[in-house]
């Protein structure tokens, strides 16, 4: 990163990643130190809360592929054994621990009351769970510590048929993993209020020698955790996203759907995972994003405009619609006017205008209400004018403070109920001039 100003947490609103070369939990902790190296502290202290062996050493260095620069997260001192130390792809492709785990799966069975990482096979997820409660977390950490285990735990179970009490974790259980989550918790806890996104995920290819032989991939328990994600082929073998990245994920609940918020771009941070892709970096892209500046030009008011034309449905049946649409939380103006279109045919365009981060629910009821087949989306900055509501004589009068000075407008349905247009008028000009100069004398 260049060498500028770290924002402070506090200011971060959006987190949005890029999966160019996957997800792992080393991964995804080593972009966010990159974005906000002063983070590491946070990290340390709560990894020093699990009170891990005192041979397990986390770290973070720099690192570079000879494309790009960023960082890479480190947990030395784990006991090497078959499952750690790395295991082939049926591409012959090495992986080392944290960034190929598809052998991380449970069992029901052999539940010996061993501490994580301590040479057992297998560790119990309520024995993890009871460490992680004991811990001198924040709640937000011990929070998203357990949360992403639980959503681990849930996947093998789903997977295995077993009951999620009774799972049993392999490496995901280990020290490594465990000072993998409990980093990424630490800084997930950060950001309470931060709003994530993610791109399409890779995929994938091929199979992974595990401990219950040649599985495919996505592995099982991954398979489970990204159920509904998007996901894409990018033509390299192997594993991409880690049981433990796709729990962070499912945690984190990122959405994929386009965003069209105008955001400040604060800083980016790049985190390697340890194998070598063959035709891009693999790296984890974390961009954090805040607020756009309060100013016009930066959309200090920002709305959502979505269009569409209507040629096929019934006037009687588009009222109904169009006032469904009207009454749907975060809507703000719905209007519409006739248009010619394609085939010289007269139709009807509907604009909506909504408040922030509402467009995709709208649209979707517009597709629903209306037997449009599509719904342009655009964002637009605008100027509005304060304005307030008030009375006279039981008649509300909306004042707006113009740049030139206060106007009023007596709201047309409280007119209703007076005879003829005269004395809607006049009517109309006593309430008005009477919220505007109420030391004037009536007519």
């Amino acid at each position: 990163m260049a060498d500028i100003e770290e924002p402070s947490v506090k200011s971060v609103t959006a987190i949005h990643l890029d999966a160019v070369g996957g997800i792992a939990g080393d991964m995804f902790v080593a972009s966010l130190l990159d974005a906000l190296p002063t983070t590491w502290s946070v990290c340390q202290r709560a990894i020093a809360a699990m009170s891990p062996p005192a041979q397990v050493q986390a770290s973070v260095a720099e690192y570079t592929d000879g494309v790009l620069t960023g960082r890479q997260f480190h947990v030395a001192g784990v006991e090497e054994h078959h499952d750690h130390a790395g295991h082939d792809d049926a591409s012959g492709n090495d992986h080392k621990h944290e960034h190929d785990h598809s052998h991380d799966h449970s069992h029901a069975h052999d539940h010996h009351e061993h501490g994580p990482g301590d040479g057992a096979g297998h560790h119990p997820w309520r024995q993890i769970r009871q460490r992680i409660e004991a811990a001198h977390l924040s709640d937000g950490e011990r929070e998203a510590a357990i949360g992403i285990f639980t959503r681990l735990a849930i996947a093998e179970a789903a997977v295995h048929g077993i009951a999620v009490d009774d799972v049993s974790f392999h490496e995901v259980g280990a020290w490594d993993s465990i000072v993998d989550i409990v980093a990424a918790a630490a800084i997930i806890a950060q950001f309470p209020n931060a709003k994530w996104s993610v791109g399409s995920l890779p995929r994938g290819r091929g199979l992974v020698k595990s401990a219950h032989g040649m599985l495919p991939l996505p592995a099982p328990a991954t398979v489970e955790l990204l159920k509904g994600y998007a996901l894409h082929d990018d033509g390299e073998d192997g594993e991409r996203i880690t049981p433990t990245g796709a729990a962070i994920l499912s945690y984190l609940a990122p959405s994929q759907s386009a965003d069209l918020m105008p955001r400040q771009l604060l800083t980016t941070g790049t985190g390697f995972g340890t194998k070598r892709l063959k035709r891009r970096s693999n790296i984890l892209r974390a961009t954090l994003y805040t607020a756009a500046p309060a100013s016009v030009e930066t959309a200090a008011d920002v709305v959502e405009v979505l269009r569409c034309e209507i040629d096929d449905q019934t006037p009687e049946d588009l009222a109904i619609a169009l006032d469904n649409i009207r009454d749907s939380d975060g809507v703000l103006d719905v209007c519409q006017w006739p248009v010619f279109a394609k085939k010289g045919r007269m139709a009807i365009a509907i604009q909506v205008l909504v408040r922030q981060d509402g467009g995709s629910e709208v649209a979707r009821l517009i597709l629903d209400e209306t037997t449009t087949l599509g719904v342009r989306r655009a964002i637009a900055a605008r100027d509005t004018v304060e304005r307030k509501i008030t009375s006279s004589d039981d008649i509300h009068v909306k004042l707006a403070s113009r740049p030139s000075g206060m106007t009023a407008k007596a709201e047309a349905d409280d007119l209703s109920g007076i005879a003829t247009h005269a004395g809607r008028q006049r009517a109309r000009g006593r309430a008005e001039r009477s919220v505007l100069d109420p030391d004037q004398d009536d007519e």
